[in-house]
């Protein structure tokens, strides 16, 4: 056989045994190490502890084997055996031997065949291994220990007394409470010093009890709910309950009196995450000369976490006024930071979008938190980037004024329709207070709109209508340019100016010989479009004053297809002339008949209480006599989510329910009610200001 094949058979045993006198002296230090990994980070921990240990022991053993090369053998053999003559390395040499050193190899072959090669291998590492793995037994054992100490759940705290009891009456000795959170919240499990308990909404709760002496049976009891019933077990009596709703609950046992304290079951909600743009600082940048990619950085922040994924909504819109395209392109965007506060980074590249002059780019940011089941998704404020249009060129040497046919108020019709679809979307998502606030807002948007186009019609906003002008004579010459002390009669001017009245000003200051209109002539089919559109949007005010957007959608819908039809015309020329007024009609005039020329006068609708409720029973506790508790609770739980605490207010209710007598439980009753009342609408109420957008925008225009 040859030496190569010689060499590999003497050394296999020496290397095996070295890979496994390493595995037995350092195995012991990677179980103790991924132990402690599972002792402090779980399962997930220990694997990863686990599988690195593993790889560093496997690359240290190996190295140790691969120091038994060719070298080591020969030395090994020659010292072990004299009879070799220090000639073993001519039985393994790779070069070709001479005609002596042949002859001698021949020799010593013989002597090493009589040799077995595992007596070669080094001797095992006993005191080290014994020494390793007693001490990692001692280590496990102690980490075992440890977590069984820290795992068992503390003794049973004394509870403070609460009532009297009579001899023999069950009474609680002893309580422990265990809230474990949801997985998706990240908090570990604790438990609770009281039975007053606030955790996370969708928490396990988890009661041990001890009375003395023993009852036959104890429960909790939800006031106005469900009865929980406790099994006694070696610690005590116990039970658990998920956490979903705000409720008050008694501890009662079979003997116990009834008149028990009430305690305090509170979920915290999850609240949903915000987003906030970093950069850039405004929300409307325009493009500089020669830029090629625009970076947005979003921040979201989460009172648990926020997930890793998000989504950029980014859309275009390419065009003027209400002839605009829009496109719309979504990209996932992972964040990076804190789980609790991530930034999400992104760079746009500007060229793949086919921005053109006067073209606005809108990015969002859809974030979601990591509730479950259904986690919370919110959109954040979106930020433009615009692309500068050239000015319009001037139109010189015409006798007629010309406008630009869209001022950039004019575009926002359609953004009423966006906010009408999108309440309508978030309609299950809001109480009924704050869809109507939010539905009375957009109304307002569209009422400024409204009174905004129909300036150009001549359209006198909210005002009672006036009795026609007379008509001036055809045929007579046009009337000279006037001026004080012309010799004409000017008129007197009007006794007390109207605030924000334009024509008063007019009226005041000067005279005029012709219609408001008269300023703003408008072609006739022109001036229809116009009067359609208003109409449209008249009727798109009133359904979403009234809190039905879903009435006015279409009639928004009607009126952008009006404004559309308006804008076929590059130009609108107005006329600086007066305008020909309609003829008077002679049967009629000085008849004194106003019918058609003054519309009914609103009628007041009285003010209809929604809280009737608590209303009632708030003026029925001020005397002695009966009262509607058990509606009044049902009330409560029906509208806890705008009471700021309710459980103050069942806590209350079930005193009074206890004590009906007792005016002191009575007017404490009334005074929680008093904080539940909605105050009357004594003055106009304040519009909100539209958030960090809102702002922004505000900040724009000054």
């Amino acid at each position: 056989m040859s030496s190569e094949f010689r060499f590999d058979e003497w050394l296999r045993p020496a290397r095996r045994r070295a890979l496994s006198d390493v595995v037995l002296v350092w195995s012991p230090l990677v179980l103790v190490l991924a132990v402690l990994g599972w002792a402090l980070g779980g399962v997930a921990a220990a694997a990863g502890v686990f599988v690195i240990g593993a790889l560093a022991l496997g690359w240290a053993a190996r190295q140790r084997a691969t120091r038994l090369d060719r070298g080591w053998l020969v030395r090994r053999l020659n010292a072990r055996e004299a009879q070799l003559e220090d000639s073993a390395a001519l039985v393994f040499a790779d070069a070709d031997l001479g005609p002596v050193e042949q002859l001698q190899a021949e020799r010593i072959a013989e002597r090493i065949a009589a040799i077995d090669p595992v007596t070669i291998a080094d001797g095992w590492s006993r005191r080290a291994i014994a020494a390793a793995w007693a001490m990692g037994v001692v280590a496990l054992a102690g980490i075992v220990y440890w977590q069984a100490q820290a795992s068992a759940p503390p003794p049973l705290a004394p509870a403070a007394p609460s009532t009297a009891t009579a001899p023999g009456e069950p009474r609680l000795t002893g309580q422990r409470v265990r809230i474990v959170p949801p997985a998706y919240t990240g908090l570990p499990a604790r438990f609770a010093t009281s039975l007053d308990i606030r955790a996370p909404m969708g928490s396990r709760i988890e009661w041990t009890l001890a009375f003395a002496p023993q009852p036959a049976s104890a429960a909790l009891q939800l006031v106005g709910g469900q009865r929980l019933p406790l099994k006694q077990g070696a610690d005590g009596w116990g039970g658990s309950l998920r956490l979903d709703v705000p409720s008050l609950y008694r501890v009662t046992a079979e003997g116990m009196g009834e008149a028990q304290p009430a305690h305090r079951l509170e979920p915290v909600a999850d609240e949903p995450p915000q987003v906030r743009v970093i950069e850039p600082a405004s929300g409307l940048v325009m493009t500089q000369p020669g830029q090629r990619s625009w970076r947005v950085v979003f921040e979201a922040s989460d009172d648990y976490a926020v997930d890793a994924l998000a989504r950029l909504t980014v859309t275009t819109a390419i065009g003027e006024g209400e002839n605009v395209r829009f496109s719309e392109r979504s990209q996932s965007v992972r964040g990076i930071g804190d789980p609790r506060r991530r930034r999400f980074v992104v760079d746009l590249p500007l060229a793949s979008y086919g921005l053109q002059p006067g073209s606005d780019l809108v990015a969002q940011l859809t974030v979601a938190d990591t509730r479950a089941p259904g986690p919370q998704v919110v959109r954040g404020p979106g930020v433009i980037l615009r692309l500068p249009a050239p000015r319009p060129p001037q139109a010189e040497g015409l006798d007629l004024m010309a406008k630009q046919q869209m001022p950039a108020y004019f575009r926002s019709q359609r953004q009423v329709i966006i906010d009408t679809e999108a309440l309508i979307k978030q309609r299950s998502n809001l109480s009924a207070d704050e869809f109507m606030v939010r539905s009375d807002t957009i109304g307002v948007d569209q009422r400024l709109l409204r009174l905004r186009y129909g300036q150009f019609v001549g359209m006198e906003a909210e005002e009672a209508p006036r009795p026609p002008m007379p008509t001036a004579d055809k045929d007579a010459p046009a009337e000279p340019d006037h001026y004080d002390g012309d010799g004409h009669d000017h008129g007197a001017a009007p006794e007390s100016p109207v605030f924000g009245d334009l024509g008063n000003i007019t009226a005041e200051f000067g005279h005029v010989h012709d219609e408001s209109e008269a300023a703003t002539l408008l072609d006739p089919d022109t001036r229809a479009l116009l009067k359609s559109a208003l109409d449209a949007m008249w009727e798109a005010e009133l359904n979403l004053r009234s809190g039905r957007p879903e009435a006015a959608l279409p009639f928004e819908n009607t009126a952008l297809d009006y404004i559309k039809q308006v804008q076929q015309a590059t130009r609108i020329y107005l006329p600086r002339i007066g305008s020909q007024q309609p003829p008077i009609d002679m049967a009629r005039r000085l008849a004194g008949k106003r019918e058609g020329i003054v519309g009914g006068g609103a009628q007041l609708t009285p003010f209809a209480i929604e809280d009737a409720v608590p209303a009632t029973a708030w003026r029925a506790l001020a005397q002695p006599g009966a009262i509607d508790l058990d509606g009044l609770d049902q009330w409560v739980r029906g509208n806890s989510a705008r009471i700021g605490d309710p459980l103050g207010v069942l806590g209350a209710i079930d005193a009074v329910r206890g004590e009906p007598a007792s005016s002191r439980l009575r007017a404490k009753l009334r005074a929680q009610l008093w904080t539940v009342l909605t105050r009357p609408p004594a003055q106009v109420r304040r519009r909100g200001d539209g958030g960090t957008l809102g702002q922004r925008y505000m900040q724009g225009l000054r």
